[in-house]
């Protein structure tokens, strides 16, 4: 009987050791637990200051180093990329340092042309990610359309690749634009080029891997074969390098040589249908650049798919091309000057002393004053730019697309705007 009560008590110490020794590792697990979730918390809100440094560093050196009207560049190297296209590397000909921009802005070049009466004004996109010692413009020339081969080819484009050597000089504007990069944010992303839009897509992508970003990035770039296909070891190299980064090359029309796998992904164009088939989902925000009919396609299938219209940016350079479904569905109501009968509708060109009757076949307030005769200063043809800001003396405008930013109350942006009625500019 001893013996059993000797037993039972031994158990019961025992239990109760256990139990303590439960409660011991149970309050050293939760400890643990408890410091490493308070390591992680400490190493995450690091990064987050880290980042928010970065950011406010980046926006400080933006604008402690910019500039305002223009700045004289040299062109330190015209380097030629194949497919009609030319990398211009601009140095800054006081010595200075460049501010950084965000990937997807452009430059603004007022370029002395000897053919025409006065200064041209366009824009490029910046092809590279910021440097704080050359910016670099990469710039097609531009033939004449295959639909009219008696039209003259690209003005300014081809006076880039004729005539602008190393050393020449150039007057260039600060880094601007809204179609860019949010590189704070850590959510995938689809860069998408066509043809030369690749430029501000390919900035976007080398800013994604100079910081050492990890979001998920699928880059498609599309051209009809190999003979216009740029940048291609460049490329290649960036998706060997990190695997974050996924390469799709479409080519429309390959040509003989071209072999699938080696010089391309896809025997096809860029489009949603493409993307159903090699992303894991939509949820993606969508970054574009590219020829008109592309563009309007992509917007259209990917509206089509789902894909929120705040999730799909673009930059539209030349005639605006692509207009948001909110700018469709009212389309009717905001644009009547530009799609219905526009007798008794006359513009004013004040300064030039003419006064036309509005056609509204002919396109922008910008289309038709070239049509008439009269100069309007220019860059994007898009909206995006600002260089074709004309004050309003009377009258009002309705805008054919959204503009990048709308000018102040009495301007407009004649390239993409049109007369609600009597309209006189100070041009």
């Amino acid at each position: 009987m001893t013996t059993l009560i000797q037993f039972a008590a031994f158990a019961v110490l025992a239990a109760m050791a256990a139990y303590i020794c439960l409660l011991l590792f149970n309050g050293v697990r939760a400890t643990q637990l408890s410091t490493g979730i308070a390591d992680f918390e400490r190493h995450l809100l690091q990064s987050r200051v880290t980042e928010i440094k970065g950011k406010r560093d980046f926006e400080r050196e933006k604008n402690e180093l910019s500039w305002n009207g223009f700045r004289k560049f040299e062109v330190a190297r015209k380097v030629p990329e194949g497919g009609g296209i030319c990398s211009f590397y601009l140095r800054p000909h006081d010595q200075k340092p460049l501010p950084a921009f965000d990937p997807g802005q452009y430059l603004t070049f007022k370029l002395d042309v000897p053919s025409q009466p006065k200064m041209v004004m366009r824009c490029y996109s910046l092809s590279d990610s910021p440097k704080s010692d050359y910016y670099r413009v990469s710039i097609k020339a531009v033939p004449s359309p295959r639909d009219k081969p008696e039209a003259p080819p690209g003005l300014s484009s081809n006076f880039f690749h004729d005539q602008i050597n190393e050393g020449d000089i150039l007057d260039v504007k600060a880094p601007g634009g809204h179609f860019f990069l949010d590189t704070a944010k850590h959510t995938p992303v689809v860069l998408i080029g066509g043809g030369i839009g690749l430029t501000p897509v390919m900035s976007m992508v080398n800013r994604i891997v100079d910081i050492g970003s990890t979001r998920e990035t699928h880059f498609f770039y599309g051209v009809r074969n190999s003979k216009e296909h740029v940048m291609k070891e460049h490329l290649e190299r960036l998706t060997a390098e990190h695997e974050n980064i996924h390469l799709h090359i479409c080519y429309s029309n390959p040509g003989d040589d071209d072999v699938e796998g080696r010089d391309y992904h896809h025997a096809e164009r860029v489009g949603a249908d493409l993307f159903k088939r090699v992303l894991p989902s939509s949820n993606y925000e969508y970054y574009f650049c590219g020829p008109p009919p592309m563009m309007n396609s992509l917007f259209e299938g990917l509206r089509e798919w789902g894909v929120p219209e705040d999730h799909i940016n673009y930059e539209a350079f030349g005639p605006a091309t692509v207009q948001k479904k909110k700018e469709a569905d009212t389309a009717t109501n905001q644009a009547p000057a530009a799609t219905s009968d526009s007798a008794g509708i006359e513009i004013v060109f004040e300064k030039s002393g003419k006064t036309v009757a509005w056609d509204s076949s002919i396109g922008s307030i910008l289309d038709f004053a070239e049509e008439n005769g009269v100069d309007i200063d220019f860059g994007c043809r898009a909206g995006n730019c600002g260089t074709c800001i004309t004050a309003i003396k009377s009258g009002e405008v309705d805008y054919l697309s959204e503009p990048g930013e709308k000018p102040e109350s009495g301007s407009c942006l004649a390239c993409v705007s049109v007369p609600k009625g009597p309209l006189v500019l100070n041009v």
